[in-house]
């Protein structure tokens, strides 16, 4: 799985840098809402036109690659994070920021949906081993963003911006040198293609799971630095814990568990282990060590449940996977919109509610998931043979790029 071409190392580290930017502004919550005098609700908007926009901007990824061509789509998607992270460190209004990181939103979602397609397309070994080394840059990223955004944000909240668009300056040069021309394959794909995909009874149960599921994580990212009430730095190094934790268990964890109880025991395993960890940050909301513990221990199901539902993404239904991976981030990034500003409006009035909340939305997410048992078990048949597989080139398997 590690023994890749320069084209695939490349776009993996371009993931780094983009999935930095989930995490990145975790530190800076509460010295940007004391800088510019705004409440948690409000900079928790940060996070909110961030994720609408992407999920909104993933319906179209399709059709842009389709007509420009992987290479293309990876570079614009580039030039809009570095525009949208760089004018948003500028802005001296929480809706400047705000606005600009919808912008940063809209580069996200062209980088990262042909980014998964690349990855899959270019690398060795079998699809699984793509997802993992996909997730192992994510993981990477979330871990690496709030360490990032403490130490940058220790000196102005402003900062963490401009660090990002530098180092995605970097990701594009990386991607011009190492990537080669990919021109479209001339089969073009609608708009409305991933709208249809989700008629698929799995994969639109899947992106709903994942909906209910992120107003647990993204309550955990986007409320949690304000009950802890700590500097950029401490905070930054909480989520660089749980970071490593993710990282760590969706390439090591996740496909061991996967291959000893099934998928659909592993996500349900990991999402209540999730759940219960939020219940108990509810509970004991006003103890800075039990926040600290339930961030870090996140971590680790978070991980095993990222790497088991993206694969399951890419193996539920019949459509290409670019489709099926842009219909399920159009439906689950519908939590990250809607999560962060809740939680912002309900621990006005209770720092404990915005965790029950967050938990119970987990456990609806198992119920949800538990409809479509046929189809998800039928991804472990698919996975032993992708496994059984993985010597073969992944080209016969994998989407072509130009699919992304």
């Amino acid at each position: 799985m590690w023994r890749q071409p320069k084209t695939v190392w490349s776009v993996a580290f371009a993931c780094v840098i983009a999935f930095m930017g989930i995490g990145l502004v975790d530190p800076i919550l509460k010295p940007i809402a004391d800088d510019l005098g705004a409440s948690a609700s409000q900079v928790s908007l940060l996070f909110t036109s961030y994720m609408a926009v992407m999920g909104v901007a993933m319906l179209v990824t399709g059709w842009v690659s389709s007509r420009a061509g992987a290479k293309r789509t990876l570079l614009l998607g580039l030039v809009v994070i570095i525009i949208g992270a760089g004018l948003a460190g500028a802005q001296d209004s929480i809706g400047g920021i705000v606005a600009f990181r919808a912008v940063w939103g809209l580069g996200n979602a062209l980088f990262i949906a042909t980014a998964l397609a690349t990855i899959v397309s270019a690398a060795r070994g079998s699809v699984g081993q793509a997802i993992i080394l996909y997730e192992a840059a994510l993981g990477v990223g979330i871990a690496t963003g709030p360490l990032l955004g403490g130490w940058l944000g220790g000196h102005s909240w402003r900062w963490p911006f401009w660090g990002v668009s530098a180092l995605m300056a970097v990701a594009l040069v990386a991607i011009i040198t190492t990537l080669p021309a990919t021109p479209p394959t001339g089969q073009r794909s609608s708009i409305s293609a991933p709208l249809r995909a989700l008629s698929h009874r799995g994969l639109l149960t899947v992106g709903l799971t994942a909906l209910l599921y992120n107003f647990g994580f993204f309550t955990l990212l986007a409320f949690t630095p304000f009950p802890l009430g700590m500097g950029a730095h401490q905070v930054g190094l909480i989520f660089f814990g749980w970071g490593l934790l993710l990282a760590f268990t969706s390439v090591v964890v996740a496909p061991r568990l996967q291959r000893r109880f099934g998928t659909l025991p592993g996500v349900v395993g990991a999402l209540l282990g999730f759940a219960a960890i939020l219940a108990a940050m509810a509970i004991g909301t006003e103890h800075k060590p039990v926040l600290v513990v339930g961030v870090i221990l996140a971590g680790a199901l978070l991980g095993i449940n990222n790497t088991l539902i993206t694969e399951t993404v890419m193996k539920v239904s019949p459509v290409e996977r670019g489709v099926a991976s842009a219909a399920y981030s159009f439906v689950r990034f519908g939590g990250g919109a809607v999560a962060p500003w809740l939680a912002g409006k309900l621990g006005e009035r209770s720092i404990h509610v915005p965790f029950w909340v967050g938990s119970g939305a987990v456990v609806l997410g198992v119920l949800v998931l538990l409809t479509a048992r046929r189809e998800i078990n039928a991804v472990d048949v698919e996975h032993a043979a992708d496994t059984v597989e993985q010597d073969r080139p992944l080209e016969a398997a994998a989407l072509t790029v130009g699919d992304a």
